[in-house]
């Protein structure tokens, strides 16, 4: 077959197979050329999922007549003032959006610059262009686009439901409204009620307030701001705490020079940021800026511009990192999921066993002896003198106090301490405490568990983990693989103090352990590290592998569940907590206390 110019229509026709995916991307388009142009606001309309109808108006600086002209021609920008690509500060830069939308669409553009004594109009119909005619507009550009995909009818069985359609054009004006907080912004059609952003104040505050907008009072209620800089790259935004998660990753929205973008090192450095706060399957909600000299970062990499390249990655990484941990501990006590409502809602009167409790069988009922409330709960004595030396009869089974206050305060008083005062150890693993303005529940393995856990990574970073030699090694008995696995990882082990060696084919003989964990068990112990490391993959960093491990030994050398503590020993724990970096959670993200305030309380029992 001989070789053959194509036709201009099906140049632009393939073209527009780069650019125009769906209807959101024609959206996407044309709502940056809007930006580009510097307008105020924007009004988003469509119909029909966005292929009967997509209509976009703005305020922004409009076209003159030649301008127009040539705006719908193929590689016609106003966007690069030379032929620097390096050197790229607008979203649009490539001049294929208008050409690609009216070579598979029926386009129309009215638009009016402020130098022309009224508007122009021009219509596309398939890459067929009409006569530019005078039109009525004040200012600004109103483009509209119908029949998307009429000009090629096989992509139309490609697109999804109207809703479906609708629902990604909502998520692509919300990322640019996000990175666009000083731009006002609204949403209408017949898929879904009408949505309008008003325009924020500038700063972080204004910021804030957009993305609570977009995102809902819960990022807004649960945001924590983070900022880092060197060497000209800026990271700044805002990071949900822990207790706000998702099932995926599509609540993280990351802009860079105020582009939206989808970036894997910039999503990786989220993760490895909030490895030691969520759980495996959870997913951390953010909204992170990345500002840079346009030099620095290569946005011709995808036509969709969805993807960019920066010149230096491990110094983007290394600030975004730096900056989510750094904001994440600084307001460590905001991320234990104490203010969500979640533990309120359970002690609500709709929440109550059918028919109530029986008032009569309160302790503070005069009876001739107080009720039993069942097996597991340990009280702490009625007055503090004296508390460091009870014993453990203190904690037998039996009817909790009427009055647990305190009949004589000592000169340091705990309640005064973040985390209170233990009163009691109830089913063996959860200890109450009592602060000035409320009480709280704290679960004993899991907080301990992050004890051990910062005390790890302290002792790593310092001068190793101290380890301890066992006299006779433990053989542990484990399937071929799992012994070639470990045994493969066995100087990643070493640094945390866990020697193990091959010991035949099919079991591993432990010789060393961390002295932090004192007696453990090691078949355990090995267990779990093999079932973390079967998820593990050459390209997750060394820090990232030796903190699950970290993790995992953690977990087995704290207090366990069904343990009961002496008072001394709870309140002990209470004041390891306060110092502890990030003991709102423990390491595999679960809340390790929750707070009642006590107003909220009374507004249980109806005193407020």
């Amino acid at each position: 077959m001989p070789v053959r110019q194509l036709p201009e229509q099906i140049v632009n026709r393939i073209a527009a197979g780069e650019v125009v995916e769906r209807p959101a991307s024609a959206v996407k388009e044309l709502v940056e050329n809007a930006i580009d142009a510097g307008a105020s606001r924007i009004d988003i309309f469509t119909d029909g999922g966005g292929r009967r109808r997509i209509a976009i108006t703005d305020d922004g600086a409009g076209m003159t007549r030649d301008d127009l002209a040539l705006a719908v021609d193929r590689h016609a920008t106003s966007k690069l003032d030379d032929e620097d690509l390096l050197r790229i500060r607008t979203l649009g830069f490539r001049g294929e959006a208008l050409p690609s939308i009216g070579a598979v669409a029926r386009l129309a553009i009215t638009t009016r610059h402020a130098s022309e004594p009224h508007a122009w109009a021009l219509h596309v119909d398939a890459g067929v262009k009409s006569d530019i005619v005078p039109a009525a507009l004040t200012g600004g550009t109103r483009v509209e686009v119908s029949d998307l995909f009429h000009a090629t009818p096989a992509r139309l069985k490609f697109l999804k439901t109207d809703r479906t359609e609708a629902e990604a054009i909502r998520e692509v004006v919300r990322r640019l409204a996000m990175a666009r907080p000083d731009i006002a912004f609204s949403m209408a059609g017949e898929e879904r009620a009408p949505v309008t952003w008003a325009a924020a104040l500038p700063g972080a505050a204004g910021r804030l307030t957009r993305l609570g907008d977009v995102l809902g009072a819960d990022f807004r209620g649960s945001a924590i701001e983070v900022r880092s800089e060197r060497e000209g790259v800026i990271v700044e935004g805002f990071a949900a705490a822990p207790s706000l998660t998702r099932a995926n990753a599509l609540g993280q929205y990351l802009f860079v020079n105020g582009r939206p973008v989808r970036d894997k090192l910039i999503l990786g450095a989220v993760r490895a940021a909030y490895a030691d706060y969520l759980p495996r399957d959870r997913h951390p909600v953010v909204a992170l800026f990345v500002t840079l000299d346009a030099r620095e970062v290569d946005a011709n990499v995808h036509p969709a511009k969805t993807e960019v390249r920066f010149r230096n990655a491990g110094l983007v990484r290394a600030l975004i990192v730096h900056a989510l941990k750094e904001g994440l501990a600084r307001e460590g006590r905001r991320t234990a999921a104490n203010t969500d409502g979640a533990a309120l809602d359970a002690f609500r009167p709709g929440n109550l066993p059918r028919g109530g409790w029986d008032w009569r069988r309160s302790p503070s009922y005069p009876t001739a002896s107080a009720p039993s409330f069942g097996s597991g709960i340990a009280v702490a004595p009625a007055f503090a003198e004296g508390f460091g030396e009870r014993t453990q009869a203190a904690f037998d089974t039996g009817a909790p106090t009427a009055d647990m206050r305190m009949h004589a305060m000592p000169a340091d008083d705990l309640r005064d301490h973040p985390l209170g005062a233990a009163r009691a150890q109830i089913h063996e693993n959860y200890i109450v405490s009592q602060t000035r303005d409320g009480l709280i529940v704290v679960d004993q393995h899991a907080a301990h568990e992050r004890i051990v856990y910062e005390r790890l990574k302290a002792s790593l970073a310092r001068n190793g983990v101290q380890r301890q030699m066992l006299l006779i090694p433990d053989i542990v008995e484990m399937d071929e693989a799992t012994v070639e696995q470990l045994v493969a990882r066995a100087s990643e082990l070493d640094k945390f103090g866990l020697g193990i060696e091959s010991f035949g084919p099919g079991a591993i003989a432990v010789r060393e352990v961390p002295a932090l964990l004192g007696k453990t068990d090691a078949a355990a112990l090995l267990r779990d590290l093999a079932e973390h490391m079967a998820e593990w993959d050459e390209a997750l960093p060394l820090e990232r592998r030796l903190m699950h491990v970290a993790a995992t030994m953690a977990c087995h050398g704290s207090v366990r569940s069904g343990r009961i503590l002496k008072p001394e020993e709870m309140n002990a724990l209470l004041r390891e907590m306060e110092s502890t970096p990030n003991s709102g959670q423990c390491n595999h993200g679960r809340p390790t206390y929750v707070e009642l305030k006590l107003a909220d309380i009374e507004k249980l029992f109806g005193r407020r």
